[in-house]
């Protein structure tokens, strides 16, 4: 079994709902759900020219999956805000002498932080992720009269890769 310099003696893994999301060094309102850290790196097939019989196999390029946000709708307008950097409806309508970039090109990609935390509160791991912006976004929900349910606002954000924070290390025992 694996020994943790840390806090040796926790052997049950984290819970995955105790999490916070931060960008632009502060924390985002109401996040309800993170869909998870993936990435998949192609593998290229190569034959020696002795061997006919076996391939080898060699890594090739990474792709980084998209990320989706979820949280209900409120009035904080940081979801939507962001996504408008992308694209913006009032200046794609605007005319040729008039309209602003559409892209916001110098602040439309951010890094973001995902933080998770254990039953007592304390952060004990943290990934974070570069340069993302967002290729999806959803204001509303269908919307149902007879449905008793929360409404939803997703994003979706590429990325272009992640990493764990090793600064942030397991509290020991007396910590937690």
């Amino acid at each position: 079994m694996v020994q943790f310099s840390v806090n040796t003696t926790r052997l049950d893994p984290y819970k995955n709902f105790k999490f916070r999301v931060k960008w632009d060094n502060k924390y985002v309102a109401g996040i309800s759900k993170v869909s998870a850290l993936r990435r998949t790196t192609e593998v290229v097939e190569h034959r020696d020219g002795g061997d006919h019989s076996s391939s080898r196999k060699s890594p090739g390029r990474t792709k980084y999956e998209p990320i989706t946000l979820e949280r209900g709708v409120t009035h904080d307008p940081e979801f939507e805000q962001w996504a408008n950097k992308v694209w913006n409806y009032a200046n794609a309508q605007a005319g040729p002498d008039q309209r602003d970039r559409e892209v916001a090109l110098a602040s439309f990609r951010k890094d973001l932080v995902i933080e998770v935390f254990n039953e007592a509160g304390q952060k004990v791991l943290a990934y974070q992720v570069f340069r993302c912006w967002v290729s999806e976004f959803q204001a509303l929900p269908d919307l149902d009269a007879n449905a008793n349910a929360i409404a939803i606002q997703h994003l979706k954000l590429e990325n272009e890769g992640w990493v764990r924070d090793l600064s942030v290390t397991e509290p020991t025992e007396q910590d937690s």
